[in-house]
């Protein structure tokens, strides 16, 4: 699926999960999308296999202070437990998140993304599935979870963990397209 003329944003920080984040971005790559590393950290950023194992470390595009939803075509969240419990609490990326909403611009998030969800009250009223652990937090926030491989539901899409990345990859890039 060609998607060249897409410039898609990665929200993401210190403990993001390394497959969560590479599966998405190299699929977009190779259908021909720019991907830009959007972070509150202002240089780099430490990816993790699990919760635990260093992975590779990734530089950081632009900072999220300085980021605006209006020059990109959609986000995507990676997981990670770190990433996702430190990102949920930062203004600038609660606010970032907020926007593509607004715009009605699709948001792809993975495992334990969804948490920024719930912090934000964007999961009350939606149809979504994350990792199993976050679940109550979900439903506490309004949202209406299931166990699925991927769910869209409008411009939101979401799945459970690495084992959904191929599904992932295909319904971002069927909202893309």
């Amino acid at each position: 699926m060609a998607i060249s003329d897409k410039k898609i944003a990665f929200l993401l920080t210190r403990g993001v999960e390394q497959v969560e984040l590479t599966s998405p971005r190299e699929a977009l790559d190779e259908a021909g999308a720019t991907t830009v590393l959007v972070s509150p950290s202002e240089k780099t950023v430490q990816a993790m296999n699990g919760d635990w194992e260093h992975a590779a470390v990734f530089t950081v595009d632009v900072p999220v202070a300085e980021a605006k939803a209006e020059d990109y075509d959609a986000l995507v969240l990676p997981g990670g437990t770190l990433n996702a419990d430190s990102l949920r609490l930062n203004p600038d990326a609660q606010a970032f998140v907020k926007a593509f909403f607004d715009a009605n611009k699709p948001v792809a998030a993975i495992c334990h993304a969804p948490w920024m969800l719930a912090e934000t009250g964007l999961s009350n009223g939606r149809k979504l599935t994350s990792y199993i652990s976050t679940r109550t937090d979900l439903v506490n926030a309004g949202a209406d979870w299931v166990d699925a491989e991927v769910v869209v539901d409008g411009n939101l899409i979401t799945s459970r963990n690495p084992g959904d990345l191929e599904a992932f990859n295909n319904a971002i890039a069927e909202a893309l397209s």
